[in-house]
């Protein structure tokens, strides 16, 4: 492994931040502890700063020559609303809140990047550090974007990086394409004739017409949708009722549809409302259906994401530059990419081994009230970020 000696000296260090970080977790549009300490870090390495973008965004300018060139590497800052179980020193302190995708880890690589070309400034050209909001919950990239992000700082690419459990430490994937699916959500609500579970003849009951669609959403997948393209409806909430012998006289459903091209996405929302509003007909229900597209699906474009692996194949062998599979999450900064061209790559968290004790139970994947990041990667991710602003501007315009 060909790390960068400055940034792998400052192992302690990074981990002092990322701990401190997870034990102060925020939540969307709350990090302004995060997003203070973000600031400071990068006034004390005299890199200038804007604050504001998407609420409690940071970018920090860090120009260096005299060209105009300039290149984008992005982290998010928020944690999520779970309950963390682990009871290691660095478990989160505010009750509810948790770093429980990394986003502290991430945080804390593009820091340790951020110090080394600080500090060095081998290089000709702009680094955008975008420290961004809300990933999570409000689409923090978009509203960045909606300020004036890319208007305010052009940049030729953007580059960004997750971490990824069960992938080996010391690993990175990079893939072309489509990498990480739309995330959208639906609501029905379904308006039929409540009266007495013993008298089912005059009431319209809106529960029989709640399973019959919820069993022909998923023909959708199986019938209407290509084989070879992928996509996912769940239905994840249902509420009727309130007490046994009464037939209620609504019934609410809601979940999340995954794609991953806009083609596959139109024909799914289409053919869900044709199936609520006339199954409900069918039944003598009416059915309101509203559907909403949150974030975009997050496809890395080809040239930027063969740079990614060209920098890894000095940095790596060739046995830990991987081909990250498709997955059915979703990230914003799907959004980024479809403004400007760039790859979002993964590095690998491990099994979840590093956990000190203390640790819960359960496996350490994302969104878990085990998880923990895994600070032995955090000069391999500071190292990446870091050669990816020195080799952009070295092997000049594309």
């Amino acid at each position: 492994m060909n790390l960068i000696d400055a940034i792998t000296e400052q192992a302690s260090f990074l981990k002092g931040v990322r701990r401190d970080l997870h034990a102060h977790p925020e939540l969307s549009f709350e990090e302004t502890r995060t997003s203070d300490l973000v600031a400071d870090m990068l006034t004390q390495w005299g890199i200038p700063i804007h604050r504001g973008l998407g609420k409690t965004g940071v970018v920090g300018i860090l120009k260096n020559g005299a060209s105009s060139r300039a290149i984008g590497l992005r982290a998010d800052m928020d944690a999520l609303p779970i309950q963390e179980s682990n009871q290691f020193a660095h478990a989160s302190r505010h009750a509810g809140k948790m770093h429980a995708c990394g986003h502290d880890g991430h945080t804390t690589m593009l820091l340790g990047a951020a110090q080394y070309l600080a500090k060095h400034r081998d290089f000709d050209g702009t680094v955008y550090l975008i420290f961004q909001p809300a990933e999570e919950h409000g689409g923090g990239a978009r509203e960045m974007m909606r300020d004036g992000l890319f208007e305010k700082f052009p940049m030729e690419a953007v580059f960004g990086m997750h971490n990824m459990p069960g992938i080996p430490a010391g690993t990175i994937a990079a893939s072309p394409g489509p990498v990480l699916a739309s995330n959208n959500e639906f609501k029905l609500t379904i308006r039929g004739k409540g009266g007495h579970a013993a008298m089912p003849h005059l009431s319209v009951d809106p529960i029989p017409v709640a399973g019959a669609i919820m069993q022909a959403f998923q023909t959708i997948i199986s019938r209407n949708k290509k084989p070879l393209e992928t996509a996912v409806v769940s239905i994840t909430m249902i509420h009727a009722g309130d007490v046994p012998n009464v037939i209620p006289d609504r019934c609410e459903m809601q979940g999340t549809v995954r794609a991953y091209t806009a083609e596959t996405l139109d024909l799914i929302e289409r053919r869900m409302r044709e199936i609520a509003q006339h199954t409900g007909a069918v039944f003598g229900a009416e059915v309101d259906f509203e559907f909403r597209r949150n974030y975009p699906s997050t496809i890395n474009h080809v040239a930027e994401t063969a740079f990614v692996r060209e920098v890894l194949q000095d940095m790596l062998p060739a046995s830990q530059i991987v081909t990250q599979v498709p997955i059915m999450a979703a990230e914003d900064f799907s959004f980024m990419l479809e403004a400007v061209p760039g790859c979002y790559a993964f590095i690998g968290n491990g099994d979840g081994d590093h956990r000190d004790p203390g640790h819960g139970a359960g496996p350490c994947v994302v969104h878990n009230p085990n998880y923990d990041f895994n600070d032995e990667v955090l000069p391999l991710g500071a190292t990446l970020l870091a050669q990816l602003a020195r080799k952009w501007f070295e092997r000049g315009p594309g």
